[in-house]
């Protein structure tokens, strides 16, 4: 399609005559191509000159633009090196005339526009950069090197930075560029000679680029953004500018690596390169404090350029100015350096893209970031047409009537209409990014008498000595923070106690700048932050060492419905599939590990969720760590011996897991159960026999779920419910079990089975497992030995284990651990293959064990034990004293309880637990008396 049959607008002649100069010298041109032409030269010197300079190529150009642009790239590369800039320049005058005229007249798009001149500059990058390679390569200068190598840089790479990076350059753009070279495609004793010559062609480039001759210049160009411009040279090896990011590099950098693009030289090694940046770029937490340093960038650029005064229109600065080009991209590129470590679809080059993207993931509201991709790209258009009138790299706005009327014309509309359409703009986007960078104090309001007079002023003047006060800019933020924290902290329950359990959180946390700035940044944590001190100390001094779990309150889902074991194990697996390192996979386990135990608390805490809920809800978090992890774990361990022989291996979970019921601080029962099915061992670099290979597997599963790293741990393991305990192999072959529980076990291990149940590995083993535990139940039912087994262990139990005071939920008499022996004695008795307490009470009574108001008595207790012990677990790991856990501790109590008072709650708590050690012991008997010898 010619650009005339595309045509959707065209600009007014400023300057009559010089249109109609334009166009005579266009006389193949007719009707709204004659337009076009007598409007682009009347309004712009500088598109008139290209028109009586280029008309004949015009002529062609216009019948296919694209082509004609393609046609011009192919000519460029059969260019000889000597004839390089020369070329380079009569081509950007034809790139510039032609990108000018379809612009103007609505036959490109802004993307495309850009687009366009970016494809231009990365030839010309390409093209220069293989003349000055190869000036060296030919003189002998590049040590190694040869002209083969020029398809790659010889090493080189030239990233394109800022607009360039993101394909969005400007009609009359400078490139900024940085140069860095691969090191490791050189001897160690040519790195010197090999930088000096990669030095020199950097600069032979940017001259070939940036100088003007007689033919025009190509692009001015920068290398300034390079690590430390004052004391580095153009070129930098990668290993030094990545030593000098990894510890010296600043927020501003960090932004202007989310657009960096490798656009010349070696693409592989500039991609590899960006792959390194990653951590320095995209922070694995939300990173808040980033807004105060966009915020102090923004501030500086005002300053500096001296842009912070009454608004004008006259002489505004569209790019630099209040409500401007680069407003718009620092509240993109802030957002994503906010949000981009936890979200790679964030991590993307351009500023419409960003703003899209940032709108679907709920980081920004979808009119704001439609009103803010409106208004760019009307501040482009604007920008591009003050550009394009004498080709400066301007971004002024005419400061005279005349220059107005002369930008009017060439956009096609009247002068008031664009000074209005330019002001309600600039003012839209000034509104909106200035709300987003305001640093005043969320609680300015407070007074510093107000709430502090009411604390212990001793408490509040040991902070400044704490580690997360312990630099100027953090003393800064929490400065801001301090009224609003101290003032929620004033209305709490018990505000003493809540103050001394903030300042245990503040005494644990290691740096104070990333964690002010993300309550800062949003308010509302303070007040979960409040409701965790002042009811749960314990969590309080946990979230001090694990802080970054707040970025999971924030990512929009925080207190969205429970997604079920399925979607858990889905989401961690496609984490893990991110980490090619396994020590990585194993961190990064931990801390999504970390943020979904963090949300069940606080659910539970805010009484989202009740104690049984919340206890599913740890068991399926426990359940989708292992069988995630697993197939990780044998990966690893099959890459050094050899994939699992026979069928495999499946981990069953055993006691509270096996039953689905966890509280915050469970530990996991594990058994792992193997079947050689006839292998002898495996094969691989270092091949095992079967029984090591498995017993070295499900240490390596141990390891993995229980050992402390950088993040931390996941669960404590206990493996001695496996046949034999603690003296038997760690992992037991599927024979080897099946005779175990058939002929030796003792009662209490087919007690221990009720609750026991498969969680990962094989699936046929795993269904093996399953019908031979159900088949087991209803085979060892007896009474007598059941009973007497239950007898010996709760004799036992109570003898080692007194309870830890009347409050303990768990140990003495009719309380949780009686209880759930009985529970696994009536789904034994009764044969059943549920794994629940509940169902297991409700057994005992269908087997004649237990009456109904027995067996009714035994649930009331069992409801109230466990929801205690959950509540218990998760205020912190002594027992439930009403003195220990504070007021608001004793409210979430009461409230999970449904009593009115903690001291209603101990009567009503001794009470049922008397009744119903009263019904377990009638219920026992004489067995109770029994010598073990039916303990097998």
């Amino acid at each position: 399609m010619t650009l005339e049959q595309r045509l959707t607008r065209c600009p007014r002649a400023f300057d009559p005559d010089d249109g109609a100069m334009a166009r005579a010298r266009a006389p193949w041109a007719g009707g709204a191509m004659a337009d076009l032409i007598a409007g682009a030269g009347g309004c712009s010197p500088f598109l008139k000159s290209l028109i009586e300079r280029e008309t004949g190529w015009l002529e062609g150009a216009v019948a296919g633009p694209e082509a004609a642009l393609a046609a011009l790239h192919a000519g460029l590369h059969e260019v000889p090196p000597d004839r390089i800039g020369t070329e380079l320049r009569r081509a950007k005058g034809r790139v510039a005339l032609l990108i000018a005229l379809a612009d103007l007249g609505g036959a490109w798009s802004l993307d495309e526009v850009t687009g366009h001149l970016t494809d231009f500059a990365d030839l010309a990058c390409e093209l220069a950069l293989r003349a000055a390679l190869g000036a060296e390569i030919r003189r002998g200068k590049l040590p190694g090197m040869t002209e083969d190598d020029l398809a790659t840089g010889a090493g080189m790479v030239v990233f394109a930075m800022g607009k360039m990076g993101a394909r969005e350059l400007n009609y009359s753009s400078d490139i900024d560029l940085i140069c860095l070279f691969d090191e490791t495609r050189f001897e160690r004793d040519d790195f010197h000679e090999a930088r000096a010559s990669l030095v020199r062609a950097t600069r032979r480039m940017s001259a070939l680029l940036n100088d003007r001759t007689a033919e025009g210049y190509v692009f001015r160009t920068d290398l300034r953004l390079r690590p430390d411009p004052g004391v580095t040279p153009v070129c930098m090896a990668m290993a030094a500018a990545e030593t000098y990011y990894e510890s010296l590099g600043r927020t501003w950098e960090r932004a202007a690596w989310i657009k960096a693009r490798p656009a010349a030289g070696d693409a592989q090694a500039g991609a590899r390169f960006i792959a390194t940046l990653r951590p320095f770029v995209w922070r694995k937490h939300l990173d808040f404090a980033a807004i105060e340093d966009a915020h102090n960038m923004r501030l500086a650029i005002r300053e500096h350029k001296g842009l912070g005064g009454a608004f004008c229109l006259e002489g505004h600065n569209i790019k630099l100015g209040r409500g401007g080009i680069r407003e718009i991209e620092f509240f993109t590129q802030t957002r994503q350096l906010i949000a981009g470590g936890r979200d790679p679809d964030l991590r993307v080059r351009g500023t419409v893209e960003g703003l899209s993207l940032l709108a679907q993931k709920g980081w920004v509201p979808e009119a704001a970031a439609e009103g803010l991709t409106q208004n760019y790209r009307h501040h482009r258009e604007v920008e591009h047409r003050v550009q394009m009138l004498r080709d400066a790299q301007t971004h002024l706005l005419p400061a005279s009537k005349a220059e107005f009327d002369r930008l009017a014309a060439f956009m096609g509309c009247d002068t008031a209409g664009l000074r209005a359409a330019i002001t309600e703009r600039v003012d839209a986007v000034h509104d909106l990014i200035e709300g987003f960078f305001r640093q005043d104090a969320p609680g300015s309001a407070a007074t510093e008498e107000g709430p502090e007079a009411e604390f212990d002023e001793a408490v509040i003047a040991r902070w400044h000595g704490y580690a997360a006060l312990r630099s100027e800019r953090a003393q800064q933020i929490f400065k801001r923070l301090r009224p609003e924290i101290l003032g929620r902290l004033a209305r709490a329950a018990n505000p003493g106690d809540a103050l001394l359990a903030f300042d245990g959180f503040l005494r644990g946390l290691p740096a104070g700048v990333q964690v002010f700035a993300l309550f800062e940044a949003n308010p509302h944590l303070i007040d979960l932050l409040v409701d965790i001190v002042a009811t749960a100390p314990a969590l309080a001094q946990y979230l001090s060492r694990n802080a970054s779990v707040f970025d999971a309150v924030i990512a929009g889902d925080f207190f969205a419905d429970w997604p079920g074991r399925a979607a858990l194990e889905t989401e961690l697996a496609a984490r893990l599939a991110h980490f090619a390192d396994y020590e990585r996979a194993l961190d990064e386990a931990r801390r999504w590990h970390r943020e979904w135990h963090f949300r069940v608390g606080v659910h539970h805490l805010r009484g989202l969720v009740g104690a049984p809920e919340a206890a599913a809800h740890y068991a399926d978090l426990a359940a989708a760590t292992i069988t995630a992890l697993w197939p990780r774990v044998g990966t690893q361990f099959a890459a050094r011996h050899g994939p699992p022989p026979g069928r495999g291996a499946a981990v069953l979970g055993m006691g509270s897991l096996g039953a689905g019921r966890l509280h915050a601080r469970s530990d996991l029962d594990l058994i792992v159960i193997y079947d050689g099915d006839g292998a002898e061992g495996s094969d691989g670099p270092k091949p095992l026999s079967l029984r090591p290979y498995y017993a070295r597997l499900t240490q390596a599963l141990i390891t993995a779920l229980s050992a402390p790293m950088a993040e931390g741990r996941l669960y404590e393991v206990d493996m001695r419910l496996r046949p034999s305990g603690n003296q038997g192999p760690v992992a037991t072959s599927w024979p080897a079990f099946q005779g175990y529980q058939t002929g030796e076990a003792w009662t209490w291990e087919h007690l221990a089975m009720t609750r026991a149940r498969v969680i990962a590995g094989e699936a046929g083993l795993g269904g093996d497992i399953e019908a031979f535990r159900t088949a087991l139940i209803a085979e060892k039912g007896a009474r007598d030995p059941v009973l007497r087994a239950v007898a010996e262990m709760r004799a036992r139990v109570a003898e080692a284990k007194p309870p830890e005071s009347r409050w303990d939920a768990k140990l003495g008499p009719g309380r949780l651990f009686d209880l759930e022996l009985v529970g696994q004695a009536g789904n034994l008795l009764a044969g059943h293959d549920a794994r629940d307490v509940v169902s297991g009470l409700r057994g005992a009574v269908a087997s004649g064990w237990l009456d109904a108001a027995g067996g009714a008595a035994l649930e009331a207790a069992y409801a109230l034990c466990w929801r205690l012990q959950m509540v218990s677990r998760l205020l912190g790991d002594g027992a439930l004293e009403p003195d220990r856990i504070g007021a608001a501790g004793a409210a979430f109590v009461l409230r999970e309880t449904g009593e009115e008072s903690m001291d209603l709650l101990e009567r009503r708590l001794g009470d049922i637990c008397a009744a119903a050690a009263e019904v377990i012991d009638a219920g026992l008997g004489a067995a109770g008396e029994g010598t073990g010898n039916g303990a097998r």
